[in-house]
């Protein structure tokens, strides 16, 4: 039985990110200078050699864009002279990507794997075996997204009162499609705004994808009814006028071209998500290689480059890097745990 509780255990959470993601900067935080003015990263003993960004899904996703939008604005700031590969690597919502950095690419001192929420959610639930966030080391967010629920233009679902009312009606009715696991990011993203409505969220259809790319060519082949994506992963395709968002999952209204979906709060429905974006690494990677990247993601913050690409896909600033990053994805995984035990998806 779904109880206030449980909405209330989901509400902190996500407010928990909110409040992280519109902190400032401590000023002891060790920020580099503007990447224009500054050369390399400082760490003496270590620089990047032929760097790999690993996306754990296919193409055009959230983990797509997290890999090579900041890995292009740190090549294009001069803060990491080599170029990077981007490798997609998609299953088991992020797993196979980790399991084969743990057991083959351990000390590689020149890999970084995006994450999100995804990826502690994904941990916080066991989906990756024995893997858990002490097999890998943490190593910073640059920015935050937003969860935006999408139909296609020609959805007979014009607003989200709409929507909610077929899931009253019929909680199986709508199928939802998304870029994460069943019990994942997107899947997890419906099932709190079907609880904040008194619908059963276990009893919603939801279809799995290898990623938000994928979800979406779902969404405008007609093959599901809803993608509960990210504004970054949309933001094209609302402007071309082929998708249109029913609601956002945010405090407030975002800026054009979300400015004309409303927030489910002012709807009635007290449903929020906020996404970071951000990377792991190896656990075997030296500690001269870990301030190397600590120092780079730092200055690519900083850079023009990075405001440019994470202002046009509709990403907000959260930078968190280092030790403090590390400390907030084991809170979120413990948090993400017991929310996952509310919602009756682990015991």
């Amino acid at each position: 039985m779904f109880t206030r509780k449980s909405l209330i255990v989901s509400l902190l959470l996500v407010s928990v990110l909110a409040l992280a993601a519109c902190a400032p900067m401590p000023a002891d935080s060790g920020a580099a200078p503007p990447a224009d003015s500054a050369a390399a990263p400082a760490a003496d003993a270590f620089m990047a050699s032929s760097p790999e960004c690993i996306a754990p899904a296919n193409p055009g996703g959230g983990w797509d864009f997290t890999c090579r939008a900041i890995t292009k604005a740190m090549n294009d700031a001069g803060i990491v002279d080599d170029a990077f590969t981007v490798t997609n690597m998609a299953g088991g919502g992020g797993g196979v990507a980790m399991t084969y950095v743990v057991t083959e690419q351990n000390e590689n001192d020149n890999l970084l794997i995006a994450a999100s929420p995804a990826t502690t959610l994904r941990i916080a639930q066991g989906e990756f075996g024995d893997l858990t966030e002490n097999d890998v080391r943490w190593l910073g967010a640059l920015g935050a997204d937003f969860a935006a629920l999408s139909v296609a233009a020609d959805s007979p679902y014009q607003t989200l009162e709409e929507l909610m009312a077929a899931l009253k009606a019929d909680p199986g009715s709508v199928n939802f499609g998304g870029g994460s696991a069943v019990g994942g990011q997107d899947h997890m993203k419906v099932m709190i705004l079907a609880q904040s409505a008194g619908v059963d969220p276990l009893a919603l259809t939801y279809t799995p994808f290898d990623g938000g790319g994928e979800a979406l060519t779902a969404l405008l082949g007609g093959f599901i009814d809803v993608f509960p994506g990210d504004v970054s992963e949309v933001i094209g395709q609302v402007e071309a006028g082929d998708v249109r968002v029913l609601a956002v999952l945010t405090k407030e209204r975002l800026e054009a071209p979300f400015d004309q979906a409303p927030t489910a709060i002012e709807s009635g429905y007290d449903a929020e998500w906020i996404v970071f974006r951000g990377f792991y690494v190896p656990a075997g990677m030296s500690d001269e290689a870990y301030a190397y990247w600590v120092d780079a993601l730092q200055q690519t913050a900083q850079s023009a480059e990075w405001e440019e690409a994470r202002k046009q896909a509709g990403i907000a600033s959260f930078v968190m890097v280092g030790d403090e990053f590390s400390t907030f994805v084991s809170n979120q995984v413990g948090n993400f745990r017991q929310l996952s035990k509310d919602l009756g998806l682990i015991e």
